[in-house]
């Protein structure tokens, strides 16, 4: 009888052994595979921001061009664009404040 106790007792203690490998194998891997999947997102959101900010880059200097008079005109044209850009800006102000009070007074 004793030998059938001390028998049931190791196959029980390997029993929990394995499962408890087992376990730990698939946790590791679930783990494992997170991380991966971290890295990936972390590295195509990084390429997103590099493009985007390349985009941004590239438009901006479009605007510049076109604003500016790049070339021919050279110094002499800032001043009137500078001038020019400035009263663009106070008209499109008046346009958002002339909006808001409508906003304001329909509300």
């Amino acid at each position: 009888m004793s030998n059938s106790l001390i028998h049931a007792f190791f196959v029980g203690r390997a029993i929990a052994e394995t499962i408890t490998e087992q376990v730990e194998a698939t946790l590791t891997n679930a783990i494992s595979t997170l991380g991966k999947f971290d890295a990936e997102q972390r590295e195509r959101l990084r390429q997103l921001t590099d493009e985007v900010l390349e985009r941004a880059k590239r438009e901006e200097d479009l605007a510049l061009q076109g604003r500016s008079g790049l070339g021919t005109a050279g110094a002499t044209t800032a001043p009137t664009d500078l001038q020019t850009t400035i009263d663009e800006l106070r008209a499109e102000i008046a346009q958002v404040r002339s909006a808001l009070q409508q906003y304001r007074n329909s509300a």
